[in-house]
């Protein structure tokens, strides 16, 4: 009598000549691996030269496959863009949590100003992707609160030691973001070169030997910068969900 494959839980069956779905099922989730793939490659190019408004018919298009299938994949905006920039999301933290752990607090707070700075002025799709509100992204209030409050620790650490100037305000750091967001330019030469410029600008007039007073602080904080998004480029589409 021949054998019977395996019925016990959780074991494969037995014989590696059924033709039965097990393999047609292990194609279509190939399949879909890397349909995912391409879309989230689209995705962060399209993302990073023409911001998170790009139509997602668009991304659907470069990556080659149909509007359903991305929206199977990815059923809103927010989802795609989340999961396109995960690993910059990682990135960010990781460069916050180096800026907190600088013997230097100095030295830590102009770094983090630095590398995020140059961040946004390379990466434009992150950065709209980063400082972003989406509704349905449940943890994105927590998170937001974390960073705003481990900023709020950045900057004490740099007033304790008497390098940064008293007046500074944790909501500084947003209207510098927004000051940078602006000097973005057409290729990432010039965008690195002007962001450069202002941040050393900037950095120079938030030390504590500065002494001129400044008017009071906007109440701004890191939810603000999605309200001014950078101009599409010429000849870009509308914005599409």
């Amino acid at each position: 009598m021949p054998a019977q494959p395996s019925r016990k839980p959780g074991r494969p069956p037995a014989s590696t000549d059924d033709p039965r779905p097990p393999a047609a099922g292990a194609g279509l989730r190939a399949d879909a691996r890397h349909n995912r793939r391409r879309i989230l490659e689209a995705a962060r190019e399209a993302f990073t030269t023409q911001g998170i408004d790009v139509p997602l018919t668009t991304i659907a298009r470069r990556a080659g496959v149909g509007a359903a299938t991305l929206y199977r994949r990815f059923p809103t905006r927010a989802s795609l863009v989340t999961e396109a920039f995960a690993e910059q999301f990682a990135r960010c933290a990781a460069v916050l949590d180096e800026a907190l752990e600088d013997p230097d607090p100095w030295h830590g707070f102009c770094s983090f100003i630095e590398k995020v700075c140059t961040m946004q002025a390379t990466d434009r799709g992150f950065t709209a992707a980063f400082l972003s509100r989406f509704p349905d992204a449940v943890d994105y209030e927590r998170a937001r609160a974390r960073v705003e409050n481990d900023l709020a620790r950045l900057v004490r650490r740099a007033k304790d030691v008497g390098r940064l100037r008293e007046d500074f305000d944790r909501t500084d750091i947003t209207l510098l973001l927004l000051a940078n967001g602006g000097v973005v330019g057409e290729s990432q030469q010039v965008s690195l070169a002007a962001s450069r410029r202002l941040v050393a600008y900037l950095l120079h007039s938030f030390r504590a030997d500065q002494t001129e007073p400044l008017p009071p602080p906007a109440p701004l904080g890191l939810h603000h910068i999605h309200r001014s998004p950078l101009p599409p480029p010429s000849g870009s589409a509308g914005s599409q969900k």
